[in-house]
């Protein structure tokens, strides 16, 4: 068995290329990216526009995902939800429906710009049950067996440790909750340089 390459990336380093890139999403969604954003997006990946209709329309521009957590299964109304990487709060505003007035949405995201997107689209709907707060995907500040069920999208693919970022997911989970994650897989191995090259890590 070849041993796994270790990326020649410092976990800051990745950090703060990640903010950059995600702080101009927040602030210039249409600018154009090597990933696809907003409603061209959400038609990729096949959302249900009945679940997205009548958001604000800046939080879908930011939008930027890999997946469609929603279609791993359902959001019970009185949930806690917790969204990982929530980015302009997309996802999140959409959870923060299906839970209803008995549940909660908690947003997690590092990126500042992206907070105060998600946290306007929250405050444009009159969202009560949802909130976005600054955390690391590999540090919650959460307590153990928190949530009914953890979405993420597209945050795993960035995470330098991915076996430690799922235990932490795993922490925050109530016995027999759920984990509903939209990514990135490869069927193949990726290349040593490909690894090295940041610019493959953001996005």
């Amino acid at each position: 068995m070849t041993a796994q390459h270790v990326p020649n990336i410092s976990l800051d380093q990745l950090r703060v290329e990640i903010k950059k890139e995600y702080a101009n999403v927040a602030l210039d969604p249409a600018k154009g990216y090597h990933f696809h954003t907003g409603r061209r997006l959400i038609g990729i990946l096949g959302y249900d526009e009945a679940l997205y209709a009548g958001l604000p329309e800046a939080n879908i521009a930011s939008f930027a995902g890999t997946g469609n957590p929603f279609s791993l299964g359902p959001i019970h109304p009185g949930d806690t939800v917790v969204d990982i990487g929530s980015g302009a709060g997309f996802d999140s505003l959409i959870a923060s429906r299906l839970v209803g007035p008995a549940g909660r949405v908690i947003g997690f995201d590092m990126t500042a710009e992206m907070l105060t997107k998600a946290r306007a689209g929250a405050a444009a709907m009159g969202a009560t049950n949802v909130e976005f707060s600054e955390g690391l995907a590999e540090a919650l500040p959460l307590p153990d067996d928190f949530a009914d069920v953890v979405i993420s999208n597209g945050v795993l693919n960035m995470m330098l440790d991915k076996a430690a970022t799922l235990a932490e997911w795993r922490r925050v989970l109530k016995p027999g909750g759920r984990l509903q994650v939209g990514d990135i897989l490869v069927e193949r191995e990726v290349p040593a340089e490909a690894l090295d090259d940041i610019s493959l890590w953001t996005g």
